[in-house]
């Protein structure tokens, strides 16, 4: 019922900036929450933001707030994430995610970054950003 298709990842050095994209096809009511989630090689998936499609509420993990942006273009139905001052430890896969779900069932209010996405129905085939010291 969801198609997402990311792109934007790509080789940058540290205190870069990256813009990663999500074209996402399909019923909205399937999508009321999107976000973006990453996973390092020998490391567990953990949640990077999330945005409520209907009011653009938004939720970051801790490590990236501040230098991290969601956000989406509804008319486009594509999701962004703004990604500035990248570090090293910020390589990983990147995969954009919709559920149906609200996002605080998903992760809670301030548990973004412990989120592992289980559970979420839909994902992208993911996109990969490297960050060199």
């Amino acid at each position: 019922q969801v198609q997402l298709v990311e792109s934007g990842g790509d080789s940058v050095q540290a205190g870069g900036s990256l813009r990663l994209s999500c074209a996402a096809s399909g019923y909205t009511y399937n999508r009321r929450c999107m976000g973006w989630f990453r996973q390092a090689p020998g490391k567990e998936r953990e949640g990077v933001a999330t945005i409520y499609t209907t009011w653009d509420s938004t939720y970051y993990a801790a490590s990236v707030k501040g230098r991290f942006t969601i956000s989406q273009d509804n008319a486009k139905n594509t999701l962004y994430l703004q990604m500035n001052s990248l570090k090293p430890e910020d390589t990983a896969m990147y995969y954009c995610a919709a559920d149906p779900r609200p996002c605080t069932v998903i992760h809670g209010e301030d548990g973004v970054a412990r989120a592992t996405g289980t559970g979420v129905p839909y994902w992208g085939q993911g996109t990969q950003v490297t960050v060199s010291p």
